[in-house]
């Protein structure tokens, strides 16, 4: 090797082992604003139904059109950039959520509120993929730390929906919705300053995604045994997602008919769980770091069983201490899944970020569906006391390849 080579390989090494802290906490914050976004969807549904009189299944329908376009449409579009990143396709998205935002403030009708609607969950789903590509390409050597911002930022957002509808949706309304163009113009503009840097990565002699796409494809299918562990974690995924959209939506309704609880009090409760949660998945990329992905994917479930199992069956103030903990063990292995995913399938940054995160929140929509059908049919109580042994499908874990597998089935790609 001559001493050039050996320069460029050097270089080479350390750009790819560099963690770029301020490209991730910037697309952390666009994570965070773009989540809060879609979260004003939901909290709007009270106004929604008493200013235009609209049905729980109209509202069904619009919670429905958000939750398919951005979670369904993650994968497609991931697959799609996996072959030609397109780096201002970031502020293209938050662009199309501006304009969704502003139509839900000023719709006049039930059509067009479906349409925003329909254009916020677009935008949703052209960013994820992408900004998991950003936070993949400044993670350096710390992928479960640099996966942990990005996600972090979302989940941080989304847990922002009670105070959303306590001091904006509430006191103006429907036209409150239109003051978060506000935070997708802001997105818009740390976008284009993200998408600027993706760029230059992209056309740098040292990028390793250039790299890897000028190598020609040499192995063209998946192994079986990667096929295998992929199911697994989108089953471990899929439960982790039924159990925490069971509690973010049915627990406030049974702590006011247990507890006796106010709305106000109730929404303190799920406030403290989605809290923890954002919490958990700050901690779980950086454990997962130095503990293993597969260690902290078995402990978020099978060590916040004991935490579920109990909060049907304390008194109030112990439930919210034990909500608060298990909200935050479950979601330590929220961003640690997705690097998981990404390592098992590389070279699909985007299409692995669009399945455990975009399919992850869809199946999470559709258990709430099935959840609300089991709450009607053998009644509430039952269904949350129940809810709190699903934790126990964390075994399938176990099964999961480990760290080490990974690393030698990457080496043979």
């Amino acid at each position: 090797m001559s001493q050039h080579q050996a320069v460029v390989q050097a270089k080479t090494q350390n750009a790819a082992e560099t963690t770029i802290f301020k490209i991730l906490v910037i697309i952390g914050l666009c994570h965070l604003l773009n989540d809060s976004i879609q979260a004003v969807v939901p909290a709007m549904f009270p106004i929604l139904e008493k200013s235009m009189g609209l049905s729980f299944t109209q509202l069904g329908i619009i919670a429905f059109a958000l939750n398919m376009v951005s979670s369904v449409m993650q994968p497609v579009i991931g697959t799609f950039t996996d072959k030609k990143p397109r780096p201002y396709a970031l502020p293209i998205g938050l662009s199309l959520t501006f304009i969704g935002v502003l139509g839900i403030g000023f719709a006049p009708n039930y059509v067009l509120i479906v349409i925003a609607v329909i254009f916020v969950g677009f935008g949703s789903a052209v960013f994820h993929p992408e900004g998991s590509r950003v936070a993949h390409l400044a993670a350096g050597s710390k992928r479960g730390l640099a996966q942990s911002i990005y996600q972090v930022g979302g989940n941080t957002g989304q847990a922002l929906a009670p105070m959303i509808t306590a001091l904006i949706l509430v006191p103006l309304g429907q036209i409150g919705a239109s003051w978060f163009s506000i935070a997708a113009a802001l997105a818009v503009v740390l976008l284009i300053y993200i998408a600027n840097w993706y760029n230059r990565r992209l056309q740098s002699p040292f990028s390793m995604v250039k790299k890897n796409k000028a190598q020609p494809a040499e192995k063209t299918g998946v192994s079986k045994d990667i096929i295998k562990a992929l199911v697994l974690i989108l089953l471990f995924i899929f439960a982790r997602s039924w159990y925490v959209s069971g509690m973010t939506n049915f627990f406030a309704f049974y702590g006011i008919k247990e507890f006796g609880l106010s709305i106000k009090d109730s929404q303190l409760f799920l406030f403290a769980f989605l809290v923890a949660g954002a919490f958990g998945t700050f901690f779980g990329g950086p454990l997962a770091d130095r503990f293993g992905k597969k260690v902290i994917i078995s402990f978020s479930m099978l060590g916040s069983l004991p935490f579920s199992v109990l909060i049907p069956h304390v008194p109030p103030v112990l439930s919210f201490i034990f909500l608060i903990i298990t909200g935050f063990i479950i979601m330590t292995s929220f961003s640690v899944t997705v690097v998981y995913a990404q390592e098992l399938v590389p070279g699909k940054i985007g299409l692995m970020s669009g399945l455990t995160v975009g399919l992850a929140f869809g199946m999470g929509a559709i258990g709430s569906v099935g959840l609300g059908v089991i709450a009607d049919s053998i009644g509430l109580n039952s269904m949350i006391t129940w809810l709190g042994v699903l934790p126990l499908l964390g075994l399938t874990a176990f099964v999961l390849p480990r760290d080490q597998k990974l690393q030698e089935w990457n080496q043979k790609a």
